[in-house]
């Protein structure tokens, strides 16, 4: 689903990602660690289209993405989820998920929305159902009428997965999405990952977070792939143990 070939990212002098490659396959849950600095999120930047590499490709189901922007990009199913908490404020916990469906449209606009059309009426049908789903999911109906605003950050993240799964995502990027949560919640987000039927790839430092729910991780030292394999294999490798696990 996701190939990284050869990407390279550089910022003035300094290579924040050098000759990165790797895979993750249809429904793979695919983690990135490494120590601070490592290129993580640049890493997460290229594959979203927020930023272009100076080298390298990026592949989507077989399909080079390279020079995708990230709008186009997310229309053909890469969702994002960010380090600092981005949900609209104002929207309550269902509007905000509400919102990542709007940009198909609504069956016939202002006309359709005065004349009461089967077509808008059918669709909004569809989309309170899916947000219904959704919020269940993540353990969020309790909250469906609350302001985002008024949330805690835990609960803020959440909200942020839940309208990054809406759309029903190719290509799920999480961005170190346990931070803020308590230990309830993220057994909840590991039960959501685990339950996904999409490809995620996911930059965290909850390393019994990471080993427990991944299928394959990829480890990053100062924009360099130093090991790629299953958790018991980067466990085991020296070599990352002496860059980051200790």
């Amino acid at each position: 689903m996701l190939a990284v070939e050869g990407v390279s990212v550089a910022f003035g002098g300094v290579r924040a990602l050098d000759g990165v490659t790797f895979e993750a396959g249809p429904g793979q849950v695919c983690g990135v660690i490494g120590p601070n600095g490592a290129g993580k999120t640049t890493l997460f930047d290229v594959v979203s289209g927020l930023r272009r590499p100076v080298a390298g490709r990026v592949r989507l189901a077989g399909r080079d993405v390279t020079g995708m922007p990230a709008l186009r990009r997310a229309r053909a199913g890469v969702r994002r989820t960010f380090q600092r908490t981005q949900v609209f404020g104002r929207l309550t916990v269902a509007q905000n998920v509400l919102a990542a469906l709007d940009w198909h449209g609504g069956g016939g606009g202002l006309a359709a929305d005065l004349a009461g059309w089967p077509g808008r009426r059918r669709i909004e049908r569809e989309r309170g159902t899916r947000v219904a789903e959704v919020l269940d999911l993540c353990g969020l109906t309790p909250l469906r009428d609350a302001y985002a605003a008024a949330l805690p950050v835990g609960q803020r993240r959440l909200v942020e997965l839940a309208r990054a799964l809406a759309d029903r995502p190719r290509l799920l990027l999480l961005d170190e999405p346990t931070s803020g949560l308590d230990a309830a919640q993220t057994a909840r987000l590991a039960e959501v990952v685990r339950a996904l039927d999409t490809t995620v790839l996911l930059v965290e430092h909850d390393m019994r977070f990471v080993m427990e729910i991944c299928d394959r991780i990829v480890v990053l030292d100062l924009g360099r792939v130093i090991a790629s394999g299953t958790p018991a294999q980067v466990r085991d490798d020296p070599v990352v143990r002496a860059a980051y696990l200790g």
